[in-house]
């Protein structure tokens, strides 16, 4: 279970506020490690487990990006509200109000992974270490790779998405069964779901605002403003340290991953054998022994 959180609140954002949870000591010598969920649209909880964290001696932070969760929901705002630049802005603004700004290391997961690494090539100065997990470096590869991923899967269900697909029904309990026949292959292979798991999974349907609006109906079915968005041409400027992490049935395959490999000039890859798309949750042990092995080296 996520140890107990020393502190958390609000901290204003403009007119908005945003959420977040520190666990540990953020007065520490040890850069705190700043979790940066997936989505767009999706919530903290999946990525609490990395509470632990606070054991080996780094705090943590976890925040719900604006929109969802805790945060301020804004359902109303229409894609041109929903940008990038946004939650960069707002991804700043939290490290400033927290006080971390001068040592931190950002993990991105997924959406998360694209937005840190969007961050880090501005190249700021207290940026310590960078972690970017289960993230394509473009929408356009993540789509090519759908579609791989996509023929593996039975006839039955393949003609049941597109069927779905090409009518707009997505909210129907017969694609939503054939569409758990992805996620449950690509994107978590623990069964049951983890229960901080499920719950990032029930914020996005209690709200699916900013998951709609940027990314689609779902993981494989990206139809947003995101569908066209890459961060190719400016991982050459990121200075930190990376560390990649992928897993063996990953989403984000490794021909999604592989620009970041290519060209961050510091960087390393970690694949989870037995993992999808969150090793946290998948491979726990294996998961903690890698990240504070990175985190030492810093």
């Amino acid at each position: 279970m996520p140890l107990t959180p020393s502190s958390k609140g609000l901290v204003p954002f403009g007119t908005f506020e945003t959420w977040y949870r520190v666990t540990g000591d953020l007065d520490s010598e040890r850069p705190a490690v700043v979790a940066v969920h997936g989505g767009p649209g999706s919530t903290h909880d999946y990525l609490l487990p990395m509470a632990a964290l606070a054991e080996h001696g780094w705090a943590v932070v976890h925040y719900d990006q604006i929109g969802n969760g805790g945060s301020t929901h804004l359902p109303d705002r229409g894609a041109d509200f929903w940008t990038a630049d946004l939650f960069l802005a707002e991804l700043e603004n939290l490290l400033k109000k927290l006080g971390i700004e001068e040592s931190y290391v950002l993990f991105g997961q997924s959406w998360g992974g694209l937005l840190s690494a969007k961050y880090a090539a501005a190249r700021p100065s207290g940026l310590r270490g960078l972690v970017i997990a289960n993230s394509p470096a473009s929408y356009p590869l993540w789509l090519s790779e759908m579609a791989v991923l996509r023929a593996g899967l039975p006839p039955t269900v393949q003609e049941t998405l597109l069927r779905h697909e090409a009518a707009g029904t997505y909210d129907t309990d017969e694609y939503l069964a054939a569409m758990r026949v992805f996620y449950d292959r690509h994107v978590c292979r623990t069964l049951p779901w983890p229960r901080d798991f499920l719950t990032s999974f029930m914020e996005i349907y209690n709200d699916p605002t900013v998951y709609y609006t940027m990314n689609g109906p779902n993981e494989f079915h990206v139809i947003g403003t995101l569908k066209d968005w890459s961060i190719i041409d400016e991982l050459d400027l990121i200075q930190a340290r990376t560390l990649l992490l992928g897993g063996r049935y990953d989403e984000a395959t490794p021909v999604t991953m592989q620009p970041y490999f290519d060209r961050i000039p510091d960087v390393r890859w970690e694949i989870f054998e037995n993992s999808s798309h969150v090793p946290h949750l998948e491979e726990p042990e294996r998961f903690t022994e890698v990240m504070v092995d990175f985190l030492t080296s810093l």
